[in-house]
């Protein structure tokens, strides 16, 4: 079998998941819900929703996030731009990019134009969610490495899946679209920093509710068009892993999904959560005589900028990020990340008793915090790799919400998507929310 007809027959076949696969769906689908929402007015947010408006809408079309409606490959692109404009959603590391804000998207344009229930939208997220996190383990880091951002080319073959389950494709078609997919989909490391980044967000959901449209209305596509001699993984650095798709079906990668909990620069989290663990153990500001974080040599050119004079630098910043979790700053909110911030006198005397160093003995997921006090040293190590549970994550991702939203939308979000499948609320309650919802407080 190719390559599209394996993921294929995974696709458009009955596995849906097991339960853990089943919660970390609609965690997913709550956090990609709520920075949608908080990302809703963001310029290019604007712009990709000005273009799917000026599209020649018909009945029937898809919610826009922010309001308005637009057909589906105009709905996807605009939300999957939309989701991704703070950079705050979930990231897998096996998949090396962000699944949600391409799959998510798609699925949703595709179940409301074809009026799916919101059973069949959910087993099409979590089928879509799987085969980014497949296709973009088979294509691997030297992938990664070489400049594409999987985001973008691993999110639009499962953006592919999720939108051909939900029109209903049987596994030869649906391979069909697959294939199709592997002659569009793409994303650029190069364009980190720009509006193009989260464009490569929505344009993956847009090339999967296209190609699945193509394949239905029946066109085809060579069969080798993924794995083949001029196919998209020898053409695009892939690794062609072969073990990334051992036990697809039975055992499900996408729970170990990692979740933002702070509005910067994933490579800042694990120190983040590491300090947190100690002010939860009751370490104070003055107590500190040095704190000394440890971490993977690759973040050094990323995110460890010493002296951060503006928001976006702060984002940046290994040694105000930890001043500011320290200090007690709520680092889940983006108006802290500012010039004031930055300039406050308590939070710089903080940084300034920062060290960071490098350590090639942790993976790029870890971080080792050591703090240096009048009484000793207290360490703390975090991997946000580690294996989380539903029930543990749930209460951080509505304060997270709640931060972004507000505590009354907020709840209201969690209440539709907990319930959601269910009975009530409709999937129509869903893209309400998300058409008339509210952005930051």
């Amino acid at each position: 079998m190719t390559l599209a007809q394996t993921l294929a027959r995974f696709a458009a076949g009955p596995a849906t998941g097991d339960a853990r696969m089943r919660s970390f769906v609609r965690l997913s689908l709550f956090d990609w819900a709520t920075v949608g929402l908080a990302g809703r007015q963001e310029p290019v947010a604007r712009a990709a929703r000005a273009m799917a408006r000026d599209s020649a809408a018909a009945a029937g079309g898809a919610t826009l996030i922010g309001g308005g409606r637009a057909p589906a490959a105009a709905a996807a692109l605009a939300n999957g731009a939309v989701s991704h404009a703070l950079d705050y959603d979930d990231t897998h590391f096996g998949h090396i990019g962000h699944p949600s804000v391409a799959v998510i998207p798609a699925a949703l344009a595709a179940a409301e134009t074809a009026q799916a229930g919101a059973a069949e939208f959910l087993d099409a997220v979590a089928v879509g969610l799987e085969t980014a996190c497949r296709i973009g383990a088979w294509l691997g880091r030297p992938h990664y490495e070489a400049g594409f951002h999987q985001t973008g080319t691993s999110g639009a073959f499962g953006a592919t899946a999720a939108a051909a389950r939900i029109w209903g494709l049987d596994a030869a078609t649906m391979a069909e679209a697959l294939c199709l997919t592997a002659t569009r989909a793409a994303g650029l490391k190069s364009q980190f920093g720009t509006m193009g980044k989260p464009l490569n967000a929505g344009f993956a959901a847009e090339v999967g509710v296209t190609s699945a449209l193509l394949a239905r209305a029946g066109a085809t596509s060579a069969p080798e068009a993924i794995e083949g001699a001029q196919g998209f993984g020898p053409t695009h650095a892939g690794s062609a892993e072969g073990a990334a798709l051992d036990g697809l079906g039975t055992d499900w990668v996408f729970p170990g999904i990692s979740y933002k909990f702070h509005a910067c620069c994933h490579g800042l989290h694990a120190m983040l959560e590491a300090v947190r663990i100690l002010r939860a153990e009751g370490l104070r500001p003055e107590e500190v005589t040095q704190l000394t974080i440890r971490t993977h040599p690759r973040w050094l050119a990323v995110c460890n900028l010493p002296e951060p004079a503006t928001g976006l630098q702060a984002k940046f910043s290994y040694r105000l990020a930890a001043a500011m979790m320290l200090a007690g700053v709520d680092t889940a909110a983006l108006d802290v990340y500012s010039e004031e911030t930055c300039a406050r006198a308590d939070l710089c005397a903080l940084r300034d008793r920062v060290v960071v160093a490098p350590d090639s003995s942790l993976s790029d997921s870890e971080a080792r915090v050591s703090v240096t006090t009048r009484d000793g040293i207290r360490e703390a190590h975090h991997d946000i790799l580690a294996a989380g549970d539903p029930e543990s994550l749930a209460p951080r991702l509505r304060a997270k919400s709640a931060t972004l939203l507000g505590a009354g939308p907020a709840e209201d979000l969690w209440t539709v998507v907990a319930a959601l499948g269910e009975g009530e609320p409709t999937l129509a309650a869903l893209a309400q929310r998300m058409g008339g919802g509210q952005g930051p407080r």
